[in-house]
């Protein structure tokens, strides 16, 4: 009986034990699976899942040949080596052919990046050609991706380079409108969550894959004529081969529309190899971003402030001192310019006359002083009407507004604002210029200035933007009138120059510089503004051209360079001489 006892005893210990042990495997397959899932699952998703990017293309760039879009920017294919460091175990081998095929294209610390095994994604190489990425392929080490991105190619060379910018080694747009546009060249990535195998190939099942698509960048057409910003820029650098300047800009428009037809500067760069350019400056666009003293081409903007409020006419006459006093300053009219006496503000015009646009700003007075009612008027023309002074929002990155000082501020004073009418004392950007001159041109309507035509949709169709609503600047009586005097005046001192039967007009612009806060007469910046057409006006030139230590004139070493410029424009655009 106690034996029997005994061996119940046995039995119910053991069983008792087992019942124990079975407990606790549940209770830890419960805490593993239940407790803990989230925790594993995240384990083994990192382990499985990878994320891939999936680029979207930037979008082109075109310009224009008459109404044809031509392309300016294209991409080019290319391949980034990217690595998951906690699946590579060959890291010197994968040093070794990166070094030996990509060369140049390799990121820094390559054993630091791959040595890193928390990380699950490190870039190793960008920019590889499609027979550099074939040869890792070829490689076959685990852990190594291969991802298909895009460079930017410039099938046009050097062309229209600070107006089209260029895009880094990081994929973002500097400069021109490849960085003002950015965002909408650029796109939106997508995102790929793919389950891999032990391998790291993608499965095509399982509940763990997310694609996001890719929306590729907008494709813009610019309103740039390749043939007409080809010829600019031949032309600027003719001209300071001819006058010894350091620099040259242009810019071509359209001033019934607004549009430009070329924006060029002299030196410019490559922007396929832009990290070889050795002066930063250069990627600088200097039509929108370098505010300067316009000099005489104020002058058309003073008589037609002056005409259009009803207080001076072309033939209203003054008594031409060659000079004038404002408050105790006398301001000369120039070196070498004579025509004293009783003369008519034609002829100020022609012979660039500082004492006929002070008179002018004078009558916005009370007829003798510029009183604080000129002041006033002359600063509601130039500011809100021409828009000095203020950014244009061209659609090209860099532009300033450049400062005209208001009435209201201490310095606006009466000798501030007779140094204005004829183009000093106020910092403008030749595009401000150029659109407030193409307003006149345009019989008084202001059109903002773009350099977009519009866009190409994906099955490459040409959509032109809607031209934008202008704004009255002056009247069409005045905007006639100052234009003429501006065609007369051309004719006046450069006779045979145009070609005959079309209407072409201008003023030049010399206009000393600010060094230190003073201004030296050993630096002079020449421009030279004008229009030309047949029976209608078709475009607005202007040119700069300076130098260092240099003095350059309007007249003298602008002028040729729109005389090229407007003498083949004629041709290109196909325009009849009248009757």
């Amino acid at each position: 009986m106690n034996l029997e006892l005994q061996k119940g005893s046995r039995s119910r210990i053991l069983a008792g034990f087992i019942f124990v042990i079975v407990g606790i495997f549940i209770i830890r397959l419960f805490y593993l699976q239940i407790i803990q899932h989230n925790y594993y699952e995240g384990l083994a998703t990192s382990e499985q899942v990878k994320s891939l990017t999936i680029y979207a293309k930037r979008g082109l760039i075109y310009g224009l040949e008459g109404s044809t879009p031509v392309p300016l920017v294209l991409n080019q294919t290319v391949y980034t080596v990217t690595a998951d460091p906690y699946t590579v175990s060959d890291d010197t081998k994968i040093i070794d052919l990166l070094e030996q095929v990509a060369g140049g294209n390799v990121q820094p610390n390559l054993q630091g990046l791959l040595g890193n095994k928390e990380s699950r994604y490190a870039v190793l190489a960008k920019g590889l050609t499609t027979v550099q990425a074939q040869k890792i392929k070829d490689a076959s080490f685990s852990g190594i991706e291969l991802q298909k991105t895009t460079q930017r190619v410039y099938p046009e060379g050097t062309l229209a380079a600070q107006t089209l910018g260029f895009v880094d080694y990081d994929g973002n747009g500097q400069y021109g409108i490849e960085g003002k546009l950015n965002s909408q060249l650029s796109g939106t990535n997508g995102l790929l969550k793919t389950v891999t195998d032990v391998s790291d190939v993608p499965l095509t099942i399982g509940d763990k894959n997310i694609n996001k698509p890719a929306v590729d960048g907008k494709n813009v057409v610019l309103s740039i004529d390749r043939a007409v910003q080809s010829h600019v820029e031949q032309a600027l650098v003719d001209g300071l081969k001819r006058n010894g300047g350091d620099h040259a800009s242009a810019v071509v428009m359209d001033p019934t529309t607004g549009k430009v037809l070329a924006m060029a500067n002299v030196p410019s760069f490559d922007p396929a190899h832009y990290s070889k350019v050795q002066d930063a400056a250069d990627f600088n666009n200097p039509v929108v971003s370098a505010p300067y003293e316009p000099g005489s081409d104020m002058k058309t903007l003073t008589m037609a402030t002056g005409i259009d409020k009803g207080v001076v006419t072309p033939t209203t006459t003054y008594n031409n001192l060659g000079y004038i006093d404002i408050d105790g300053i006398r301001v000369l009219n120039g070196v070498g310019l004579g025509h004293l006496g009783n003369i008519t503000l034609q002829t100020a015009m022609n012979n660039s006359l500082n004492s006929g646009f002070i008179t002018v700003a004078e009558k916005l007075g009370d007829g003798t002083n510029i009183t604080l009612q000129a002041r006033d008027t002359m600063y509601d023309y130039f500011y809100n009407k021409f828009k000095l002074g203020q950014v244009t929002g061209i659609e090209v990155s860099g532009e300033l507004s450049g400062t005209i000082i208001p009435p209201t501020d201490p310095q606006g004073n009466a000798v501030r604002y007779s140094n204005m009418a004829f183009g000093q004392g106020l910092d403008v950007t030749m595009i401000q210029v150029a659109s407030a001159f193409s307003s006149i041109v345009d019989g008084g309507l202001y059109h903002k200035p773009t350099v977009i035509a519009g866009t190409m949709d994906a099955s490459g169709n040409y959509i032109p933007n809607q031209i934008s609503t202008p704004t009255r600047s002056v009247s069409q009586s005045t905007a006639d009138q100052v234009r003429e005097m501006t065609h007369i005046a051309r004719g006046t001192l450069f006779a045979n120059i145009d070609r005959p039967g079309y209407e072409i007009g201008g003023k030049t612009g010399t206009s000393q510089t600010l060094i230190n806060g003073n201004y030296d007469n050993n630096q002079t910046v020449g421009t030279y503004l004008g229009y030309g057409g047949d029976s209608s006006p078709k475009y607005v030139i202007m040119i700069q051209v300076s130098g260092k230590n240099k003095t350059l004139e309007g007249g003298r070493d602008a002028e040729p360079i729109f005389a090229d410029i407007s003498n083949w424009l004629i041709n290109y655009l196909q325009l009849q001489p009248k009757g």
